[in-house]
């Protein structure tokens, strides 16, 4: 559960395996993604799969991988439901609900059930859609390769970061491509964890990561900054005013139930229970968004992006602290891809799962589009002048895939990010201007990565 802290702390559809779609802003918030999840929103595919660029002719996919994020889950506990429902019950006793807010703990009550049903951190059924969506638009995308993998037998491999969700969504993948042609399923390997790759901001890789986010005062001061604005308590107060009578939030607000939560605390709980409630929809229905006016939400979703960016994302200008780590991944990828080239590998393709806080740095630290502006203390994080949103960088079920393909000696690789054809950063130059498709040796050129 992300809690506002002064201190650091995604169209096609496949049949039964389609993914489901689900006033002025203040400045800082201004531009924030419709819906205003934040890292929760659900996923979409960003490119129709009818609109891929063909491969430059000769060409065909030889290998594919990938690294997703889990699917969408539910709230890793009940702790921001449990918080918000002492309230209204002490509001409910005293008469000081409105009449949209004598039905918000009704409903709370039953999104409580249904993720302890479920699971708390666990896939819901529209997590597990939106794996096996990806699997399916995957084998469609690559229709020869996935053939020539079942022809020649070539294994495919599947690691996760060990984690629950991250496993279930590995297993559901591999289960989906499977089912998209049975051949594939004998090839498909024992799935194995490898934590130090893919849950590396917990591993001993990430140590310093880990002493940055505890101790960096600058973060603690930026944080502060950004989340201790009057525009959090007026937003905050607006919140819970369409739930409680304007007197009981006053007393919130004068901090008489300090004892559960301030009325930041309060709306924040509302907040991430609207959050992740479309993570939900399979389980139940829950219109939590009442709740929220469109400005209130978009204020709290640019106070969580702001503290993905800076703990996660891009960060400040002059440190790598944030996304250093992420290069254990990215070095996987052309060591996978590079072992293809080099006929040292038979693997057809390798499939990867883990979390937000390793698809967040990787694609920092691979500078993808929008991942590439970082601040300074002087000019901070904001939606108005910085492209940075966690919905379309790390959704639930995000994914980065590179495709390789091959002509002769020549292999050439085309990237993915949310199934969108994307371009590497600036200093990689593709085959041809406007093209998707990049040199192998290029891509190692322009990443500083020498043969060996």
């Amino acid at each position: 559960m992300k809690r506002i802290a002064a201190a650091p702390a995604l169209a096609f559809a496949l049949s039964a395996l389609s993914v489901l779609l689900l006033s002025p802003l203040p400045a800082q918030a201004a531009g924030g993604a419709p819906g205003s999840y934040g890292t929760k929103a659900p996923y979409a595919p960003q490119q129709d799969v009818r609109t891929y660029q063909r491969a430059p002719k000769g060409f065909v996919p030889v290998f594919t991988e990938n690294v997703s994020r889990h699917g969408s889950r539910a709230a890793t506990s009940g702790e921001d439901g449990e918080l918000i429902l002492q309230l209204w019950e002490k509001a409910e006793s005293e008469g000081e609900l409105t009449r949209a807010g004598a039905e918000f703990g009704p409903q709370v009550r039953s999104l409580l059930a249904a993720m302890e049903k479920v699971g708390y951190g666990n896939l819901s059924g529209r997590g597990k859609r939106e794996i096996q969506g990806t699997a399916a638009r995957m084998a469609q995308r690559l229709p020869g390769l996935f053939t020539r993998i079942a022809k020649d037998s070539e294994p495919i491999d599947v690691v996760s970061s060990g984690q629950g969700r991250a496993v279930d969504s590995g297993a559901l993948f591999a289960s989906a491509l499977a089912d998209a042609d049975p051949a594939l399923g004998p090839l498909i390997g024992p799935a194995r964890t490898d934590p130090d790759l893919l849950y590396f901001h917990k591993s001993a890789g990430g140590a310093a990561y880990r002493d940055y986010i505890a101790h960096d005062q600058r973060l603690a001061t930026a944080l502060k900054s950004i989340t201790e604005q009057p525009a959090t308590h007026r937003a905050a107060r607006d919140i819970l005013k369409g739930i409680f009578t304007p007197a009981f939030v006053r007393r919130i607000s004068a901090g008489e139930f300090a004892s559960i939560g301030s009325e930041v605390d309060a709306a924040q709980a509302v907040y991430n229970l609207y959050g992740i409630a479309p993570a939900m929809a399979d389980e139940g229905s829950w219109h939590l968004e009442r709740y929220l006016a469109p400005r209130d939400a978009a204020w709290f979703a640019y106070l969580s992006d702001a503290e993905d960016f800076y703990e996660k994302g891009p960060g400040f200008a002059d440190s790598d602290i944030t996304y250093k780590m992420a290069d254990v991944l990215l070095d996987d990828f052309f060591k996978k891809a590079e072992a293809k080239r080099d006929k040292t590998s038979g693997l057809g393709a390798e499939l990867r799962f883990t979390h937000a806080e390793e698809i967040i740095p990787l694609a920092a630290l691979m500078r993808l589009p929008d991942s590439t502006k970082p601040v300074t203390t002087t000019q901070p994080y904001t939606y108005a002048d910085n492209p940075w949103r966690g919905g379309s960088v790390a959704p639930m079920a995000a994914n980065i895939q590179w495709d390789v393909f091959r002509k002769g000696d020549t292999y050439l690789v085309r990237m993915l990010h949310n199934e969108k054809e994307t371009a590497f950063k600036a200093a990689c130059a593709p085959v041809a201007k406007g093209s998707a498709f990049y040199d192998l040796a290029e891509l190692e050129r322009c990443f500083g990565r020498t043969r060996s």
